[in-house]
């Protein structure tokens, strides 16, 4: 069974926040293309292919020193959701999206990890957590060979440094 791992590269900011672009630069993947004599190429099943169209991001935020520092994306409608120890400063944030390619018809597992570090170069740093999608329990690619999902989670800010905050999170795809 082969897989495609892709590392989504996220940002977000408190106090400066440049919006996110789509990840078209993402690097090439290594596993998409079925070597001359695999297993893949013997059989003419069509090798999985993961593109990151929209990155996750949580836009621009301040700290209020009450409470705890929590900022959170839904992944199904892409609504920001802060607690009273965030304060939005404007801004567009937005819930990450990807699309899968391969064999059409075939069941595929994503796998996305439950928490990710992230950090700034001003010395900021938060967890991303609860990681969740819009898929459903049992994703399987439509008659073209596609399947686009949805991701979000909660972002916890950790001191008071603030900074653009960017991390990656490894998302890994194969047949079932």
């Amino acid at each position: 069974m082969r897989s495609v791992v892709r590392c989504l590269s996220l940002a977000s900011a408190l106090l400066a926040l440049t919006s996110a672009l789509p990840a078209r630069a993402q690097e090439e993947c290594i596993l998409c293309n079925a070597a001359p004599g695999s297993a893949a190429e013997r059989t003419g099943e069509r090798p999985l292919q993961i593109e990151i169209t929209t990155n996750l991001a949580f836009s621009r935020l301040a700290l209020t020193g009450r409470g705890e520092p929590t900022v959170s994306i839904d992944p199904a409608t892409g609504e920001r959701r802060t607690s009273t120890g965030v304060v939005p400063l404007g801004g567009i944030s937005f819930q990450g999206r990807a699309r899968i390619t391969g064999a059409p018809g075939r069941a595929v597992r994503i796998d996305m990890p439950r928490t990710i570090r992230m950090s700034s170069s001003t010395g900021g740093s938060a967890e991303l957590s609860q990681i969740e999608t819009d898929l459903p329990t049992w994703p399987v690619l439509d008659a073209n060979g596609a399947l686009e999902f949805s991701f979000g989670g909660e972002m916890r800010v950790e001191g008071t440094a603030g900074g653009v905050l960017r991390g990656q999170i490894p998302i890994t795809v194969d047949y079932n």
